[in-house]
């Protein structure tokens, strides 16, 4: 009961938003030295990076619950080494966060779409996939669906992922903090391709991502505590249709999953393995 009113107290200082219109309205550019540029009236981001930096965006607003979708295209040719971050996340030792990073490769292979869910600043669940199509040649759309029942990764409207709320087997699961959308471009080669193996190439440089068609229909933090409502109640668990969709996706075109993987957690896997 007390999570309940606490739930309810939350949301309480919360407004529905359906934000969509300009970058310059709804995001703030936080680093790169001028390697991220809003173009296009406000309709265009593009993240670079190059061998002196890369950079970075973020929103003004935060979140608590909703449908938050992006479209990206990402860095085409040979990506190896670089990481293009696109994730929600608060702010501290104990934050959530929910994360989609495409891992970058050489010419010709294909990207690793890497998740991630943190709660109380525990993360460890990770769950890599290659998709089905080049994620370099056009727009697609990462999106992130958001309520106290499950978080929903999905790409062009195909789940790919469910994180179920099992409080009840004292998993851990973000519904009490608001999170900024954040997203980086930036070099990770020690770690990203084949485990750190093939290098960034950087006479391929400056590397290049570009966003647009943010859409949010979500809970937005006040700072006034507004008393007006906020519904969090919207698609509060995949169907049979989304469910036949996400095994056919992690039949397909999973590559990692931390809840077969047994010599990583030789003490047993994590309890929400058992209902994954």
């Amino acid at each position: 009961m007390k999570n309940i009113e606490f739930l309810v107290v939350v949301i309480a200082t919360f407004v529905v938003a359906v934000t969509g219109g300009s970058f310059y309205q709804d995001f703030e550019i936080t680093w790169g030295g001028g390697r991220a540029k809003i173009l296009e009236n406000g309709n265009l981001l593009t993240l670079s990076l190059d061998k002196a930096s890369g950079s970075g965006f973020r929103s003004k607003n935060e979140y608590l619950f909703g449908k938050i979708d992006m479209q990206l295209k990402l860095v085409p040719g040979n990506s190896a080494g670089t990481v293009t971050a696109y994730y929600l996340s608060s702010l501290g030792p104990t934050h959530d966060e929910i994360d989609f990073e495409f891992l970058g490769n050489m010419s010709g292979d294909p990207y690793t779409l890497h998740t991630n869910v943190f709660s109380q600043g525990k993360g460890n669940r990770e769950q890599q996939f290659h998709l089905w199509f080049d994620p370099t040649k056009d727009f697609h759309t990462y999106s992130v669906q958001w309520n106290p029942a499950s978080i929903i990764f999905s790409v062009d409207g195909t789940p790919i992922r469910e994180f179920k709320n099992l409080e009840t087997k004292g998993v851990p699961f973000p519904k009490n903090q608001p999170m900024r959308i954040y997203s980086s471009l930036w070099d990770a080669e020690d770690w990203a391709t084949r485990g750190g193996l093939v290098k960034t190439d950087w006479s391929q440089a400056p590397f290049t991502a570009s966003y647009r068609n943010f859409n949010a229909q979500a809970c937005v933090w006040t700072s006034s505590g507004s008393s007006s409502s906020c519904s969090s109640s919207s698609g509060q668990s995949l169907d049979a249709t989304g469910q036949a969709k996400l095994r056919w996706v992690q039949k397909n075109f999973m590559v990692y999953n931390y809840c077969t993987d047994t010599n990583r957690f030789p003490q047993g896997l994590p309890p929400e393995c058992s209902s994954a």
